[in-house]
């Protein structure tokens, strides 16, 4: 232990009461006799480090549940541990400083290695505690029988012995939030790969095992995907928290373009909503939020088709915000998903109403888009529209004139639906 062999006069810091009178000489003679009292004692304890690590090994089992997993586990190697541990102490009450660094190394690598085999900190450190007052112990009980007359002497190493054992205790400690915190970065930023892999279907199928314990979700359930963008301030916890409340079984990976939710549901998730009862919108809207929720999948493998389908109901979503479910927008969804083949049929449709006046085309194609979502009443659309049923007719029968098309005929109503729909959502 590097700090046993300091003389006295060296971890004396700051006023001290005053000593009775001695003669010079006398403090250098007590040290140099603890130290020698300290030495031969270490060397019998380094004879014996066999029995002393087994005598440690007793005590972990006896005091220290997590070590008695350890030792069920792997008996030579925690054995073999603590005969290092206990070597390098023992070793630095004979050479302080020619043991020191190897000492320091040791503490370092078995926190390290504890943190990584999730051992708790707590047990690490009872041990290394444990382990300094077997070593003084035995220290205690070896000058007591080869020399009783010279324990008395210990006491003056004593402190040093203690704060070699706190030292060590701190490094390990280091050591082991150190490496703990490194792992939880690996685990985070794995965990961000694979949930990655699986969003944008490129995640190999022997990793959805892996995937599934990292995300905390199962391999086989039933997934939505919800997209969030947008909002002030922008894919916040906030944003996130309108898209899925509080208590849903979700895992959250950051895009490039928006926020991705993996939310399980369905029932393949016995007390889970049913994904068609999502409630994704906010108690108040917030302006420039925008979600997309998905159409459901089955199993963690089809998480990329989720990804797409929430895509289409986001780009489906007004930039002024709002909350759109890809099951009631399938038509808009259609458009979206072939924006070439959109435009062109909102040409070859609309044609003629968008080559008028804007003032004019404007009023055609509202009072078009207003009679379908009035399910074909004249009436409720002049209503909504602040205008006479007959205004609203003669405006349909000049849509019809100048596209050519009937709104008596089935086939044509759903082409100007769908010209309608490619209109406002691929409007640039």
């Amino acid at each position: 232990m590097q700090h046993a062999v300091r003389s006295r006069a060296v971890i004396r810091t700051g006023l001290t009461p005053v000593p009775r009178p001695r003669t010079p000489g006398v403090t250098s003679l007590i040290d140099a006799d603890a130290l020698r009292v300290l030495h031969r004692a270490a060397r019998a304890l380094l004879d014996d480090l066999p029995d002393l690590t087994d005598r440690l090994i007793a005590l972990l089992r006896e005091q220290e549940p997590a070590y008695r997993a350890a030792l069920a586990k792997d008996p030579a190697a925690t054995w073999q541990e603590a005969h290092r541990s206990l070597r390098h102490s023992v070793a630095s009450l004979l050479d302080p400083r020619g043991a020191r660094d190897a000492a320091r190394r040791c503490s370092w690598r078995i926190g390290a290695a504890r943190a990584e085999q999730g051992l708790p900190l707590d047990a690490l450190l009872h041990a290394f505690r444990l382990g300094g007052s077997l070593v003084w112990q035995r220290l205690v009980e070896e000058t007591s029988r080869a020399a009783p007359e010279d324990v008395r002497l210990l006491v003056h190493v004593a402190a040093d012995v203690w704060n070699f054992v706190d030292e060590h205790c701190t490094l390990v400690a280091d050591a082991y939030r150190q490496t703990e915190w490194q792992l939880g970065r690996r685990r985070e930023n794995r965990a961000r790969l694979l949930a990655a892999g699986l969003l944008d279907g490129t995640g190999r199928i022997a990793d959805l095992p892996e995937a599934a314990r990292a995300l905390d979700l199962p391999e086989q359930g039933r997934y939505v995907v919800v997209a969030v963008t947008g909002g002030p301030p922008a894919r916040s916890a906030a944003a996130r928290a309108a898209a899925v409340p509080p208590g849903g079984h979700v895992h959250w990976h950051a895009g490039a373009e928006a926020d991705y939710g993996i939310v399980l549901v369905g029932a393949h998730g016995e007390g889970l909503p049913d994904p068609h009862e999502i409630d994704t919108a906010p108690e108040a809207p917030v302006p420039g939020l925008r979600i997309g929720v998905g159409s459901p999948v089955d199993g963690l493998a089809a998480v990329g088709d989720a990804r797409r389908f929430a895509d289409t109901a986001l780009a489906i979503c007004p930039m002024a915000g709002g909350t759109v479910r890809l099951a009631d927008h399938l038509p808009a969804a259609l458009v979206v998903s072939s924006p070439e083949m959109g435009r062109a049929l909102a040409e070859k449709v609309l044609g003629p109403l968008l080559r008028l006046e804007p003032a004019d085309r404007e009023v055609l194609l509202d009072t078009l888009t207003t009679w379908l979502d009035c399910d074909g009443s004249a009436q409720r659309a002049g209503e909504r529209l602040y205008c006479h049923r007959n205004t609203v007719l003669n405006r349909l029968r000049r849509c019809e004139q100048l596209t050519g098309r009937s709104l008596a005929r089935p086939a044509d109503v759903v082409e100007f639906s769908l010209a309608l729909t490619a209109r406002r959502v691929l409007r640039d």
